[in-house]
C-alpha cells in the first residue's frame, strides 16, 4: 500500500468486509500461464481502513484453483488491519500491516504463520504506541522495513528479531536497495499542515546509518531500481501548487538525473522488469519506460481495449514478460486482477479482495 492509497482507505472508512475466508473457484485463463518456474501468485488485499479485514489470495498456476482468503484458511485467524506490503526472502514472505503495526512472516508455500513482530515503540513512559510500518526490502541478512514514526526498522531474517531502529525522514513510504545502499522515500504524507517532506533517505548497508538526504519532488511515495544503478522515485506532489512527477537518482553518486515528465494520479505505483519500467499514470493507462536507453517506449502497454477502472498496484514477471495490474473499482468491494502477456493483450483475470494492493510471485 502507497502512502495516497491509506487516505483513500480513510475517505471510505465505512467499508464491509465481504470477502470469505476459504471460498475457492477455478479460473480458466483465455491463453495458459507459463509454469515452468512459478507455482502462482499471491495478492495481499488492504481491505478497509480500520476494518479488520486485509486478506491474502492465492491464484494456483497448476491447478487454476483461486483461494479467496488463503492466510485465514492456514492459519485460523484474520491477516489484520490494512496490510500494506509483501516481499518473499528465501523460504519465507514477510507482511507488513500497516494499522494492526505488526510484521507476519510465513512460510512462502504454505502461508502458515512462523513469527509475529510487533512494530512498536516501547521507549515511551506510558504504553507502548504504533509505529505503523509500510514498506519491506531486503539486503543480505537483514529486512528493513519502513515505519509512519520515521524510523526504518532492521530486521535479522535468521532470528526475525528487531535489532536497532533508524532514524530517517518524515512518514517514510518505500524503499529500495541500489549499488549497496538502502534508498528510502519520506512522504510527510501525514502532514497536518500540508507541508510534505520532499527528500529521499540515503542509508550506508555496512553501518546502517543514514549518511544522507536527497531533494526530489515533494511528497515521495513510490520507488524502484534497476540494473543499471537508477532509483526512480514516484512523488505525489502537495495536491496543489507542486506537481507529482518522477525523480531518477543515480545510486553510483547519488546525483539526481534528467528524469522524463510523467502525469500522475493518486494511484502511483511503478515497477522494473528487465530493462523496462512500468508505471501507471493519471489517466489509467501503463506506461513503459527503457531502463537502458532512458527513453519512453509506449505510453499504453496495454494493447487490446481492456479498461481498469481504478488502477492499484502494478507487477511485472521478468521471467514471461506478463504484467498484472490490479482493480480496486469503488474501493468497498472486492476488486480485480488483470494478468496481461508481453505483447499487453490480457490473458485472465481474477477476483480479489478489498483494495488489491501487492502481488508477490512465488516459485514452486
Amino acid at each position: 500500500m502507497k502512502q495516497t492509497k491509506l487516505n483513500y482507505l480513510f475517505i471510505a472508512s465505512t467499508m464491509i468486509a465481504l470477502l470469505s475466508s476459504c471460498h475457492k473457484d477455478k479460473i480458466v485463463p483465455t491463453t495458459d500461464t507459463p509454469t515452468a518456474e512459478r507455482a502462482g501468485l499471491y495478492i495481499l488485499n488492504q481491505g478497509g481502513f480500520g476494518s479488520n479485514n486485509s486478506s491474502l489470495t492465492f491464484y494456483n498456476y497448476t491447478t487454476k484453483l483461486l483461494t479467496a482468503d488463503f492466510y485465514s484458511s492456514v492459519n485460523g485467524s484474520p491477516l489484520g488491519d490494512t496490510g500494506n506490503d509483501a516481499q518473499i526472502y528465501g523460504s519465507k514472505m514477510y507482511i507488513v500491516v500497516n494499522v494492526s503495526s505488526v510484521v507476519d512472516v510465513v512460510n512462502a508455500k504454505t502461508g502458515k504463520l512462523i513469527k509475529q513482530d510487533s512494530i512498536v515503540n516501547t521507549t515511551l513512559k506510558n504504553k507502548a504506541r504504533a509505529r505503523q510500518p509500510r514498506s519491506i526490502a531486503f539486503y543480505k541478512s537483514n529486512a528493513f522495513i519502513t515505519s509512519y514514526d520515521g524510523t526504518v526498522a532492521v530486521m535479522d531474517t535468521a532470528t526475525l528479531t528487531i535489532s536497532k531502529y533508524i532514524t530517517v525522514g518524515r512518514n517514510p513510504e518505500q524503499l529500495v536497495v541500489s549499488n549497496g545502499k538502502l534508498y528510502v522515500a519520506n512522504s510527510g504524507g501525514l502532514s497536518s499542515t500540508g507541508v510534505f517532506d520532499n527528500t529521499v533517505s540515503v542509508i550506508d548497508l555496512g553501518t546502517l546509518t543514514e549518511t544522507k538526504k536527497i531533494t526530489v519532488t515533494a511528497n515521495p511515495v513510490s520507488m524502484a531500481t534497476d540494473a543499471y544503478n537508477n532509483v526512480y522515485v514516484v512523488s505525489l506532489g502537495d495536491y496543489n501548487k507542486i506537481a507529482g512527477g518522477l525523480t531518477i537518482i543515480d545510486s553510483k553518486t547519488d546525483v539526481v538525473k534528467t528524469a522524463p515528465v510523467i502525469s500522475v494520479g493518486y494511484i502511483i505505483p511503478i515497477t522494473v522488469s528487465g530493462d523496462f519500467v512500468y508505471y501507471l499514470t493519471a489517466d489509467n493507462k501503463v506506461a513503459v519506460y527503457n531502463a537502458k536507453t532512458q527513453t519512453a517506449v509506449q505510453a499504453n502497454f496495454i494493447t487490446d481495449g481492456t479498461v481498469i477502472t481504478t488502477p492499484y498496484t502494478i507487477a511485472a514477471d521478468p521471467t514471461t514478460g506478463e504484467v498484472f495490474v490490479t482493480d480496486a473499482k469503488d474501493y468497498a468491494s472486492n476488486g480485480t486482477l488483470f494478468a496481461f502477456d508481453k505483447t499487453g493483450k490480457k490473458e485472465y483475470a481474477i477476483t480479489t479482495g478489498i483494495n488489491p494492493g501487492k502481488v508477490i510471485l512465488v516459485n514452486k
